[in-house]
């Protein structure tokens, strides 16, 4: 069952022509550890599908199926430290998906917030948004280069940068839900969300960081479930999958 006591006042973006993707580690490896060669190459069909529409694709990579910098802080690590650490492990990541993309015939940058020449580009914006315009794909690591930040800020950071039409968030279920599916199965899903009574819930869509920062830059969020073949192509579509915040 679906509330959908919001939709009037939250309507999604009427055409999408440029998105960020935000992924988080996890769905790069198995059962969340790792990175997983079949599952990279399943990811990146997925954005090539979407690319192949004509929708400039930008992409923010988490980096917690490698390292989570706020564990190794909660053990004592300098956070500013563990932070650093959990940075190059998106670098890793978006490694690996730029190669997942090329291999599926997607010609792809990877850029870098924190300085790794070597390996890929630093970030700068009208360079990035150079590169969407002339239909690459662009995979973007590093977090915003600061600790202190999760990927999730780096990501409303970037969209609202890059001025995409939508963040779409890969999560492992299908939408917003009232409350835990998997503990409540009483749980309604969402069709469409506003902003504010995402906070009033605390649904934690992203972090309240993050989640601030589209709601007040009117940064429109979809969340779907990346793990089922084609759904991202569908979200892009306007097809009724997932969950709008607007």
């Amino acid at each position: 069952m679906t509330d959908t006591k919001h939709r009037a006042v939250s309507e999604p973006p009427r055409q999408i022509k440029r998105i960020l993707l935000k992924i988080s580690g996890e769905s790069l490896g198995d059962d969340g550890v790792g990175v997983s060669p079949q599952v990279v190459a399943a990811v990146a069909r997925q954005i090539a599908r979407v690319q192949r529409l004509g929708v400039e694709v930008a992409v923010v990579v988490g980096g917690g199926n490698l390292l989570r910098g706020a564990e190794f802080a909660k053990m004592g690590t300098n956070r500013a430290t563990a932070d650093h650490m959990g940075m190059l492990g998106t670098a890793i990541n978006a490694l690996a998906l730029q190669d997942g993309l090329e291999r599926a015939g997607v010609e792809t940058r990877a850029a870098c917030a924190v300085e790794i020449k070597t390996m890929m580009e630093p970030y700068i914006r009208r360079r990035i948004i150079r590169h969407l315009e002339k239909g690459r794909v662009v995979v973007l690591a590093g977090g915003t280069g600061n600790p202190y930040f999760t990927t999730d800020t780096a990501a409303a950071l970037r969209a609202t940068e890059l001025g995409v039409d939508a963040i779409f968030k890969a999560t492992k279920v299908d939408g917003v839900y009232t409350a835990d599916p998997n503990r409540d199965p009483t749980a309604r899903k969402f069709d469409r969300l506003s902003f504010a009574e995402a906070l009033d819930r605390d649904l934690r869509v992203m972090d309240r960081t993050a989640f601030t920062l589209c709601m007040e830059n009117r940064m429109p969020i979809m969340v779907f479930d990346t793990f089922v073949e084609g759904n991202m192509e569908r979200a892009v579509r306007g097809e009724d999958i997932g969950t709008w915040v607007c």
